[in-house]
């Protein structure tokens, strides 16, 4: 597998605006062997998959995730592909642990939008080093429900309440938390924010900040789905924080840290 660096303008501009955009991030053999997982999972789901819309061609949002203890060619490109090492550079930080994969599937004409949101509230740790590298498997634009961000927003450091995407979803432990202020109104409202949408080709990655909020418009494609692959990346400043209402992939159960400790489990944060 080719693996890349981030030049210094894009560790530049994820700095300053909380997401950046990486060209040619992994080669497309690599994409059609991710594809093909997106198309076994849909068949097939694991216990954490959403689905609105089971078996359906269109107008169907489906998402799987934690699939890397368990799917070869997701352990595989999660090891091979060097995204460890951009998410370290981008970070600012020695090292990048692995927190999680998700997969992302928008089928043509899904009318589900994905709400502005931060990740970091959903997630049980606290630092501000945490990021995603968002694979583009598929062809994408803003259009097509590609994410768009508002530039700069990591900056604040605002912890915002997660929220269900989906109602009646398996994301429903997101109810109990209570910590945090309510999302701004973005869309109704998109002349007061600096909005920044992107164009993306298969092997195309965005590297964003947990903190940056960011969101995605319905699939108005009449035709072409939008299959994405993210991955979850734990900087050196990241702390174990189990607080209600985070996702329940990871419990203290399985971990040997305790709340407030630094992420130094390898069997569950493993480094790359």
């Amino acid at each position: 597998m080719t693996t890349r660096v981030l030049t210094k303008e894009e560790v530049q501009t994820y700095q300053t605006d909380g997401v950046a955009w990486i060209p040619h991030a992994l080669d497309h053999d690599w994409v059609d062997r991710l594809c093909d997982v997106a198309e076994t999972q849909m068949a097939d789901p694991s216990q954490w998959a959403n689905d609105t819309n089971p078996g359906a061609s269109r107008n169907r949002m489906f998402s799987d995730r934690y699939l890397w203890r368990s799917n070869t060619t997701i352990y595989e490109f999660i090891r091979d592909s060097g995204f460890a090492g951009l998410a370290a550079q981008a970070m600012d930080s020695a090292s990048a642990r692995f927190y999680f994969d998700h997969l992302f599937v928008k089928q043509p004409g899904t009318d589900n939008p994905t709400p502005w949101h931060q990740d970091a509230p959903y997630w049980p740790f606290r630092g501000r080093k945490i990021c995603s590298i968002w694979l583009a498997l598929t062809a994408t634009n803003v259009a097509s429900s590609s994410l768009e961000f508002i530039r700069g927003s990591q900056r604040e450091y605002i912890h915002y309440l997660p929220k269900s995407f989906v109602e009646g979803d398996k994301d429903s432990w997101v109810a109990d938390s209570t910590e945090g202020k309510e999302v701004p109104d973005i869309e109704s409202n998109r002349d007061d924010f600096d909005i920044v949408g992107f164009e993306l080709e298969p092997g195309d990655a965005l590297i964003f900040s947990a903190w940056v909020l960011h969101g995605a418009r319905s699939n108005l494609s009449v035709q072409d789905p939008r299959l994405a692959l993210s991955t979850r990346w734990l900087g050196d400043d990241v702390t174990w924080d189990p607080r209600e209402g985070t996702d329940p992939t990871v419990t203290s159960d399985m971990v040997c840290v305790n709340p407030g400790d630094r992420i130094i489990d390898n069997a569950i944060f493993p480094e790359f």
